[in-house]
């Protein structure tokens, strides 16, 4: 060690002066960087945020985010006080099936990548695939369905290969069982048309359209207009495809819809990926951040659904993330939406609750201080309130959620929504296909 030190002390005696008062200013920066942590940090958002946010005016460290240690509802007593994702009318009466996931395959996509956004056993998934290795071979534009059991584990599964194949595994004693069902019967594609009187559900059923085909048309929309604002006189017209089979229709599926209101038409037309466009190939979905904040912050507490209480041993799901953040960060609106609750709660705190579309909802918690109100439109990258330490908790943190159709998701891991567009041969054929479609949709 000493032979190292001598050697090294006399190359750097050798070194030109103008060098070694380089490398001594080098050394003392560092050592100044790794004994400084500054709590206070400038944040200027992206050119696609397009907000500079300045923070000297507030008091931004009051601890260090080390010593954060977050209350849940993992840890809460009264568990049933924990403040709900709230559901509107529109929520309430759209059919849909209780319990089951849905999921259509997109590029990339595995099934280990898809299962474990949702903490489904690696267990579970294993076996899956070692016993089922055509499970490997997911396409674009294919779904999957599952329904857990009620302490979260796998108990069916549900893979549409195709419009005329399902294969379906069911949980057994030891692994899962694999059942296919050929559907048969013939497809037939139908124009259904009506006019609102009412709501939009009464009025589309009322013409028509079963739960299913309404749910549907409300998800490949919601990204253009809010159903819960439309006007009387407002006219759709809807091309579906059902599966007859001795006289019945067993199951639908929506090619596209025209929906008029106020004046203006709104369009969405399914791909062969499974998603929906507008009539020129440009995707509908508004894309998302992955973190409410600019800096990325420690994790102190990870999304688990499965989290055993190490004192009672009972599981107690815990449905967010936890980011060991300052007193007084900038929260920002992961994507565009409509804040749906903006209030105190004497277990969340001060909290933020933002529906985006009508599948994805956020919420933000412990909060210092809160920038919106009900009913207040957002876009992605809007700051939307504080960071804190109110409410149920021993630290300052942010506890942060994404829940898709109503359902608690690992905002870490799951496939966020995101803006796309076809092209090349892809973009080709869906515009001939769009082509042959638009004449149908004529409005009564």
């Amino acid at each position: 060690m000493q032979q190292i030190v001598r050697s090294f002390s006399m190359a750097f005696n050798h070194l030109p002066k103008y060098y070694r008062f380089i490398v001594w200013l080098l050394t003392i920066i560092i050592f100044i960087f790794l004994v400084w942590r500054p709590c206070i940090y400038s944040l200027i958002l992206e050119s696609f945020i397009g907000n500079i946010i300045t923070i000297e005016d507030y008091q931004l460290c009051k601890i260090k985010s080390e010593v954060s240690k977050p209350v849940d509802q993992s840890n809460l007593k009264n568990k049933e006080n924990f403040p709900k994702v709230p559901k509107d009318k529109l929520d309430k009466h759209v059919e849909r099936e209780v319990g089951i996931h849905k999921y259509i395959i997109s590029t990339g996509d595995t099934i280990s990548s898809i299962f474990t956004q949702y903490s489904i056993d690696i267990a579970d998934i294993a076996i899956l695939i070692r016993k089922n290795p055509t499970l490997r071979h997911l396409k674009i534009g294919q779904s999957l369905s599952w329904i857990l059991t009620s302490d979260g584990n796998l108990k069916r599964l549900i893979w549409n290969v195709s419009r005329y194949e399902t294969r379906t595994f069911d949980r057994i004693k030891g692994g899962f069982k694999e059942s296919i069902n050929n559907i048969t019967g013939k497809w037939q594609n139908m124009i259904i048309t009506g006019q609102l009187n009412g709501s939009f559900i009464i009025s589309a059923s009322a013409a028509g359209l079963t739960g299913s085909d309404i749910n549907a048309v409300i998800e490949a929309l919601q990204w253009q207009l809010d159903f819960r604002k439309l006007h009387k006189g407002d006219r759709f017209s809807v091309l579906i495809s059902r599966k007859i089979f001795n006289g019945k229709s067993t199951k639908s599926q929506l090619l596209g819809v025209r929906l008029h209101s106020s004046g203006k038409d709104y369009y969405a037309f399914r791909a062969d990926d499974g998603k929906f466009y507008n009539r020129d190939a440009a995707g509908l979905v508004r894309g998302f951040m992955r973190f409410p904040t600019v800096k990325q912050f420690r994790v102190s507490s990870n999304f688990n659904l499965k989290r055993l209480n190490p004192v009672t041993g009972v599981i107690s799901p815990h449905r967010g993330v936890d980011f060991a953040v300052p007193i007084g960060t900038p929260l920002l609106a992961v994507g565009d939406g409509e804040v749906i609750v903006s209030k105190r709660d004497n277990t969340a705190g001060n909290y933020v609750t933002i529906r985006h579309g009508r599948q994805y909802i956020t919420r933000y918690m412990h909060l210092k201080k809160l920038f919106v109100k009900p009913g207040q439109k957002v876009k992605r990258g809007d700051r939307i309130a504080l960071s804190g330490n109110t409410g149920r908790s021993t630290g300052p943190h942010l506890h942060y959620e994404l829940w898709i159709n109503h359902k608690a998701v690992n905002p870490l891991t799951a496939k966020l929504p995101d803006i796309e567009s076809l092209t090349g041969r892809d973009r080709t054929e869906y515009l001939a296909h769009v082509k042959q479609i638009l004449p149908q949709l004529q409005l009564n």
